[in-house]
């Protein structure tokens, strides 16, 4: 916290011209100066020039014009008392003008390389704008497709989303974060947020500190360890205590556990609603706990700006807890390089190309898509001559296509939630895709059916179903609109809105070949048009790129690679439903459960009596976490661990073959898996530890290597520290969570 500061003090600054470090700038700060560096503004806040001209703005946010941003740095630098220039924050949260797949989307990728190169385009464009921090990744582990935020994480896992939370990191901040492109992250919300009650958004969250350590917790750890600059708390309360006031998240874990020295931002107003949840009398009492909890900047609200001024006057903060603050803040504006130029982006000269824009927002939306069904047509498994699956659809075969559905030509909708900048113009929608690649030799004929996702009514299916009946195959494009997630947007039914099952099953009279491609914030219940379709594609909200990734994928030209980050429930009933899930006094499973009708009736007698699952709906997820079909088949072979008891401290090899049996070029992703028997504490069925995306041609096998360390394997237990239990542990390698490979070591 000593590195010098080169800054040149305005004639007036009542101190001699020179080079001072940052604890010299504020010894030199009047309260009201300091205060002021604590507070976040809205753009729209009255008499904005004004304040930063008196020096008590620190940051504005939502101003994303560059001519504005110019003239609101130059009042700053050139007319404040200290001349400190001011941090400029935007949701910048998966594109900037060129949208990208949502980071759900992003995640079931599982490529990081992928993620960062994503966030560097978002940093470039924004940076030109003069953005220089935006308010990303959000690594809230996610369990409840019914929030609305689901969209905006990396999904259920702990270890997935360190990987991609830390990817995203260092495309938006660059190698150095006074690069010209280069813009400041924010790690949020710590901690806990994801699993508000009942998906609600800004609900009560009870986390015991077992599990708070072990899954919800490591995904800031990795953040901090990737030089994240600032972290944002969470709004909800944690067992009772507001993040916004929670010393131990902030103070006792943040900064005395983990050493954390940049900044943390309070959510937009949360300080002041201290005051709503109870916690607090008053604004007052509030700007004191949250000021005391470890909270540096206030976003948007005035309880700071209001009361610590008078609360350092009357000995209840003290002014030296205010001048770290201040002295926090005032680091990362100097690791920016702000203090040497405000303008950094406009006078880059390499800058990324439109069309390498599009390339990329292409390739993001190809590796997003996850392929969750894909058979033969009705028709065509009764003809033992023609099974062939419903895709990769023949350009040869075909004469005509219907293309249905109310999110096959919408550029606006396919950009998904948090686009405050997002550019329409650039989206190429699905239909205007699949016409392109088609051209003149398949007719292809539109009928979207529904005014919206959320329709009633039944209008528009005669005309559909005419298009269908009259065309060699059909294609569904269903889902939500991007007003359905994000924050504030959570459903209680997750089901496909609207009328839309009702369409398929309308559709499913004309007897054709019936692909369905869902574009969606979350995770939906599907079960109900799994039967009526032959092919499901899973698409998020794929961004810009919608239309030519899909119409690759849909034709063949690429096999789709996405992997689900998240689980998906048969019904809502069944969350929160994750893989990694305990394992219980009376665990179900697949030899307990009795089925009649594909109904969970009940449980054969074992051992430990009944077991713990759904009567309707069984035990089991629609869809596991890591699953994703392809158009290839891959077969894994010869798993083999470099030993069979492993030291503490020690590494283990785990080698497996995996070979591409199919006849198309195509991507695997390699998931190791583990769970550690007997623990202290109870440990899970199964826990990600490592994955590898490989690429491998028709007929190649290769062999995969992963290096698995005993510190993989700590966790937090009754010790109240993180340690490496020995004994047995089980180990898979496979596509997904639910399949592979199985072996087993010791720790010794």
């Amino acid at each position: 916290m000593s590195e010098v500061l080169e800054v040149k003090l305005h004639d007036d600054a009542k101190a001699p011209q020179g080079q001072v470090s940052i604890r010299d700038l504020i010894g030199r700060m009047t309260l009201e100066e300091k205060i002021g560096q604590l507070q976040q503004l809205d753009a729209s806040a009255p008499d904005l020039e004004e304040t930063i001209r008196t020096g008590r703005v620190g940051s504005v946010i939502n101003q994303a014009d560059p001519g504005k941003v110019r003239e609101l740095q130059r009042i700053a630098v050139e007319e404040s008392r200290l001349g400190i220039p001011l941090l400029i924050g935007r949701d910048v949260i998966h594109g900037f003008h060129t949208i990208m797949p949502i980071p759900l989307g992003q995640a079931a990728s599982w490529n990081p390389v992928l993620v960062e190169e994503c966030a560097r385009v978002a940093a470039e464009e924004a940076a030109q704008h003069g953005v220089n921090w935006t308010f990303a990744p959000m690594i809230d582990i996610s369990r409840d497709a019914r929030w609305g935020r689901i969209a905006e994480s990396f999904g259920e896992d702990p270890v997935l989303t360190s990987v991609l939370g830390a990817a995203m990191i260092k495309g938006l901040q660059g190698e150095r974060l006074d690069g010209a492109f280069s813009i400041a992250a924010c790690a949020k919300h710590f901690a806990g947020y994801g699993t508000s009650e009942a998906g609600r958004d800004y609900d009560t969250t009870n986390i015991p500190e077992n599990e708070l350590r072990n899954i919800y917790l490591p995904p800031f750890k990795a953040a901090l360890d990737a030089g994240v600059a600032t972290f944002m708390s969470s709004f909800g309360d944690l067992d009772g205590v507001p993040a916004s006031a929670n010393e131990f998240l902030m103070r006792d874990i943040l900064r005395d556990e983990w050493g954390f020295e940049g900044f943390v931002v309070s959510d937009w107003d949360s300080i002041r609603q201290l005051k709503t949840h109870g916690i607090a009398e008053d604004y007052r009492e509030a700007a004191q706990l949250a000021a005391m909890a470890g909270i540096d900047m206030e976003m948007a609200g005035d309880a700071y700006a209001e009361n610590l001024g008078s609360l350092v006057e009357s000995g209840v903060i003290d002014l030296s807890a205010v001048d770290s603050m201040v002295e926090n803040i005032l680091q990362i504006k100097l690791s920016l390089g702000l203090f040497e130029s405000v303008d950094r982006a406009e006078k880059a000269t390499n800058v990324t190309s439109h069309a390498d824009k599009m390339k990329l927002a292409k390739e993001a939306a190809l590796e997003s898509v996850v392929l969750l069904q894909n058979r033969a047509n009705a028709q065509n498994r009764a003809n033992a001559q023609n099974r062939a699956n419903a895709l990769p659809l023949s350009r040869d075969a075909l004469k005509s296509l219907a293309v249905i559905g109310p999110m096959a030509d919408q550029p606006y909708e396919q950009l998904g939630t948090w686009i405050f900048d997002g550019d329409e113009a650039r989206s190429v929608t699905p239909l205007n895709a699949i016409k392109d690649y088609v051209g003149d030799d398949i007719e292809v004929r539109f009928a979207p059916a529904m005014q919206s996702t959320r329709s009633k009514t039944e209008d528009g299916f005669a005309a559909a179903l005419d298009a269908a009946s009259s065309c060699d195959a059909i294609i569904a494009f269903l889902g939500e609109e991007s007003i359905l997630s994000g924050e504030a947007h959570s459903r209680a039914d997750i089901n496909l809105p609207g009328n839309q099952a009702a369409l398929i099953r309308e559709l499913k009279k004309a007897g054709k070949p019936l692909i369905v491609v869902v574009l969606a914030g979350r995770p939906l219940t599907i079960g109900d048009i799994l039967e009526e379709a032959d092919a499901v594609l899973f698409a998020w909200h794929p961004g810009v790129m919608a239309g030519p990734a899909i119409s690759d994928l849909l034709f063949g030209v690429v096999s789709p690679s996405g992997r689900l980050p998240v689980s998906f429930p048969k019904v809502v009933g069944q969350i929160p439903i994750y893989y990694n899930h305990k394992n219980t006094g009376r665990p179900a499973c697949r030899d307990t459960v009795v089925h009649i009708d594909d109904i969970a009736v009940g449980a054969r007698q074992t051992s430990f009596g009944m077991t713990a699952f759904h009567l309707d709906a069984g035990f089991e997820p629609q869809f596991p976490f890591g699953y994703g079909l392809s158009y290839s088949e891959f077969a894994y072979e010869n798993l083999q661990i470099s030993r069979d008891a492993l030291p503490v401290g020690g590494v283990l090899d785990v080698r497996v073959t995996v070979s591409n049996n199919g006849t198309c070029t195509a991507y695997e992703t390699v998931q190791l898996y583990v769970r550690d028997l007997v623990g202290s504490v109870t440990r899970p069925v199964k826990e990600l530890k490592d994955f590898r995306k490989v690429h491998l041609q028709a007929g190649e096998s290769k062999d995969i290597v992963f290096q698995l360390h005993t510190d993989q394997l700590a966790f937090f237990g009754r010790s109240k520290a993180f340690r490496v239990e020995p004994g047995t542990f089980h180990l898979w390698v496979g596509p997904n969570s639910r399949d592979g490979l199985q072996t087993e070591f010791r720790v010794i």
